[in-house]
This record gives structure tokens, sequence and C-alpha cells, in this order.
């Protein structure tokens, strides 16, 4: 079974070498990792959603109906630019809430940062371009 992508990115995060770092993200490559790293890091992805926190239930972490690996996918509707433009901003809120309120709580907590624009712990613009040349475009 796939990793969550929370645990990837806190095992890349607990390597010491750059080159580690690289292996992990590389060995555990998918979209939804992919997502999350270029959302976080490329100032060309802008996110039609409001900065913050916001109010949600995370869901229990042994029974959460969902995963972020399969949820990925709806991040179109929160990307400017995206199939969610065309949306009234209460419909594009509460898929975003749908989403991170589904999936692992602490990958719940990745997506809020990758709104926020934070940047994975542990991780640096180097190694991802490393791990996934031509991933951050701007």
């Amino acid at each position: 079974m796939k990793q969550y992508v929370y645990e990837v990115l806190e095992e890349a995060a607990k390597k010491r070498h750059k080159a580690q770092k690289v292996k992990v993200l590389q060995d555990n490559e998918s979209w939804a990792l992919k997502d999350i790293l270029r959302g976080s890091m490329d100032s060309t992805v802008q996110w039609n959603l409001p900065g913050g926190n916001p109010p949600y239930t995370p869901a229990e972490a042994q029974s959460h109906p969902s995963n972020l690996l399969r949820e990925n996918k709806q991040f179109a509707y929160f990307v400017k630019g995206g199939k969610g433009d065309k949306l009234p901003a209460f419909k594009r809120e509460n898929i975003f809430i749908g989403l991170i309120e589904g999936v692992h709580p602490r990958d719940a907590e990745l997506v809020i940062a990758m709104i926020n624009k934070e940047k994975p712990v542990g991780l640096s613009r180097p190694i991802v371009e490393e791990a996934f040349p031509g991933l951050l475009r701007d």
C-alpha cells in the first residue's frame, strides 16, 4: 500500500542528506505528493480560496473515508484559472471543506498549509527540483 503524503514528507524531512531526501520523494512519487509540493512552492499556482485555517472537523485518523491519493483531483476546483472559477465561492469552499474533512487529518493539515503557501518542513526548493525536474515552473 502506498504511504500517505504526510508520511512521505515526514520520512524525507528526517533524512540528513539532500540525496536521501530526493530518493525518498522519488521512491514514493504520486500525483498527490507532486500536487502538494507544487501547490505550496510554485508561485505560478494561485489559490482561489481564502487563506488561514478554515472551520472544519478533522476525520478520525483511523477511519477517514478517503485519502489524498484519490482526492487530489479536486485541487483543480481551487486553482485560479481552473474549473472552479465558474463556481460560486461558497460552493468551491464547501468542496474544499469536504476534501479536508474526508482525508487523514495530517494530510488535511498539509492541504491547508499548501493553500497558505507554506512549504513542507524539511524540504527546500532545490530538493524538490532535483527529485522532480520541471515540476516547479516559476
